[in-house]
């Protein structure tokens, strides 16, 4: 990145950014190529260990970081968030914590536990964006950017409440992105498929599948920020082809044949009915 580049970035986007989601991973990119353009980032995660270790890595490039442990479906989230930041300036939200925790087929899943996938996918994105997001069009200037998911737009096996709110989350961005068009606040939803992070390891995802494109996280944050000065929705360039995208006509093989690459992704055998 030039130092135009930073300047207009701090300008646009600074003084504070705060990234819900930003211990490793894609948030971690997200945070150091902030840090790199001399924003200082406020930065959330439910896990204490890896948030320090990236929070002091963007340290160590100049800026001020605030850590915030916490898990963003909790009930207080918000309000903690909220108290973290009271007197700072937030010029950028990114929110690049959405997950699927609870993954099981709906009729056999918990309710409760459906409704934190909620929490964390809708509820927490939409008060935070509220909360920062007036000052933002007070100001004429910010940004706000949410992560997505090719899981939005078909349907899926065991992520059909995941599935549901990252398609919520898509038609929301183009709406908010309308309503702030013209007070110079850039919205984005980032399209991603599937990326090479810690948390998708974790998960035993098979990276090997023949025809498989995999993203890598510092590729994918350096593109949704140069993209999101562009909103509404973009998709991540090495996913832009997915066959989930043009799925209009035959909706019912489009979703099995999504299916099919699905389970050989998670390694699972082929259903018996």
């Amino acid at each position: 990145m030039s130092s135009g580049d930073q300047s207009e970035w701090a300008q646009q986007y600074g003084p504070w950014a705060v990234i819900a989601g930003g211990s490793e991973g894609v948030g971690a990119e997200f945070a150091f190529q902030l840090a790199d353009a001399g924003i200082n980032l406020v930065l959330i995660a439910r896990k204490a260990e890896p948030l320090r270790d990236t929070a002091d890595r963007c340290r160590a490039r100049g800026v001020r970081v605030r850590e915030l442990p916490l898990d963003l479906a909790g009930a207080d989230a918000v309000t903690r968030i909220v108290e973290a930041t009271t007197e700072l300036e937030v010029g950028l939200l990114i929110y690049n914590a959405g997950a699927n925790t609870h993954s099981a087929e709906f009729l056999d899943g918990d309710p409760a536990a459906f409704g934190r996938v909620l929490d964390l996918n809708v509820r927490t994105p939409l008060a935070l964006i509220h909360h920062f997001g007036g000052p933002m069009r007070v100001r004429r200037r910010g940004g706000l950017l949410l992560v997505g998911s090719l899981t939005g737009y078909l349907g899926s096996a065991r992520q059909t409440v995941y599935g549901g709110a990252k398609a919520f989350t898509r038609i929301y961005a183009e709406g908010l992105w309308l309503e702030l068009r013209d007070y110079n606040v850039h919205v984005l939803e980032l399209v991603l498929g599937v990326t090479r992070t810690p948390a998708m390891a974790r998960a035993g995802l098979n990276f090997d599948v023949p025809g498989l494109r995999v993203s890598d996280p510092a590729d994918v944050a350096r593109e949704g920020l140069s993209r999101l000065s562009q909103g509404p929705v973009h998709v991540i360039s090495a996913h832009a082809d997915s066959p989930a995208l043009r799925a209009t006509s035959d909706r019912a093989e489009a979703v099995l044949a999504s299916h099919r690459l699905m389970q050989k992704l998670l390694r699972t055998a082929p259903p018996s009915h």
